[in-house]
């Protein structure tokens, strides 16, 4: 190897070792503005009533969250039922829980909805935007109010709760929110235009969120399930539910739980440098 030319400092030196020398070059982890841990922390989780927002509004539960959860009449179920009964399991369980009737599109239901929750423990801490509708059918077929009323529920009913709970957050220096996406926003099948188009529109906010929200401390990431044991996956063709278990590398649908384990792994200390992203759980489903 050629020696650096006279009164220039060899690049491949060794640093010097004195520990007088000043401080490392690798700076300690900044601390957090809040303590990491769940317990006691504030998480709203929207459509949290049934199905897969049920199973992460009880993850919370157990974990030792206050969990305050929304949800709104919907055809052919009696939801005000299912979140009497998922109040009540909470309570049983020891859990400090709030449920709302809300509808997310509706920005002056959110905005009252949010300010309950901070008038009675407040803050808010974690947002989960899990609310969403599908309205199925070729799109040649689809009507502009079907259109409309997924883009609505799925997209803007999302910025509506994280536009509302921002100042919170930005106030606290701290903050985390999961969107819950669906694996059609990359792959999508057959009659899901509508669905689809919202899923990929809320991976977008998901990114454009992370990057307005991340000074302030705020991570905001996605979760994208595969198909999911719950009420809607009982209206699917069991031809299409067939095709799913085959495709999948390994062999099985999701339990709401499944995807209720990453969303808090989202929320916690062990992610807190994941932020802009979408999580895939699907089994492995986007494999094939």
């Amino acid at each position: 190897m050629t020696p650096p030319p006279p009164g220039r400092p060899d690049p491949w030196a060794a640093a010097p070792s004195s520990s007088s020398a000043g401080p490392s070059t690798l700076t300690a982890p900044r601390p957090e503005a809040l303590d990491e841990g769940l317990t006691g922390k504030v998480v709203v989780v929207t459509g949290g009533a049934t199905g897969l927002g049920r199973g992460i509004v009880h993850e919370f539960g157990r974990h030792g969250c206050k969990v305050a959860f929304c949800w709104v009449p919907m055809p052919g179920r009696d939801v005000e039922s299912f979140a009497l009964l998922t109040e009540a399991a909470l309570s049983h369980g020891g859990a400090e829980v709030l449920s709302r009737r809300c509808d997310v599109r509706d920005r002056a239901q959110v905005e009252a909805f949010i300010a309950e929750v901070v008038e009675r423990w407040g803050t808010v801490h974690m947002l989960v935007n899990n609310a969403g509708i599908a309205h199925d059918g070729a799109l040649w077929r689809l009507t502009a109010a079907q259109w409309q009323a997924v883009l609505d529920t799925n997209v803007t009913g999302a910025w509506h709760c994280t536009a509302t709970c921002a100042p919170h957050f930005r106030r606290q220096h701290w903050g985390k929110v999961v969107n819950i996406s669906a694996h059609q926003a990359a792959r999508p099948g057959f009659g899901v235009a509508n669905y689809a188009a919202s899923k990929a529109a809320l991976e977008a906010l998901t990114r454009a969120a992370a990057v307005e929200l991340g000074a302030s401390n705020v991570n905001v990431n996605a979760v994208a399930p595969g198909f999911v044991h719950t009420e809607r996956l009982d209206a699917l063709p069991r031809d299409v539910i067939d095709r799913a278990h085959k495709r999948s590398a390994l062999g099985r649908l999701a339990e709401p739980e499944d995807i209720a384990h990453v969303v808090r792994f989202l929320c916690s200390a062990d992610a807190r440098h994941i932020t802009g992203q979408t999580i895939v759980v699907d089994g492995g489903l986007s494999l094939e």
